[in-house]
């Protein structure tokens, strides 16, 4: 197992149960094969440059130790979720 963190962006118009069921999402998919070790919700922030005609975005931090396949599992839900503009797994 090792540890990742997990970063990503929700649009700023989107309401609080969109964004819990996003990080609803990410502990289901890290809890199948690991576990979530610190949640970090920074709020809404400016963007460094407008994604997708936003220049806001609801900033969440999600700590965890996981298998190899957990990141791409994630990877690939962030990617076709509509709510996330952004997202970024590194390994810490």
């Amino acid at each position: 197992m090792k540890n990742y963190e997990l970063v990503y962006v929700v649009k700023p118009n989107a309401d609080e149960e969109t964004k819990e069921a996003v990080l609803n999402k990410v502990k289901e998919v890290v809890g199948a094969n690991g576990e979530v070790t610190k949640v970090d919700a920074w709020g809404t922030r400016k963007l460094a440059y407008p994604i997708a005609k936003f220049t806001e975005g609801y900033y969440v931090l999600v700590n965890f130790n996981a298998g190899v396949e957990v990141p791409k599992e994630l990877d690939r839900n962030l990617k076709i979720n509509e709510n996330v503009i952004r997202h970024m797994i590194v390994c810490a």
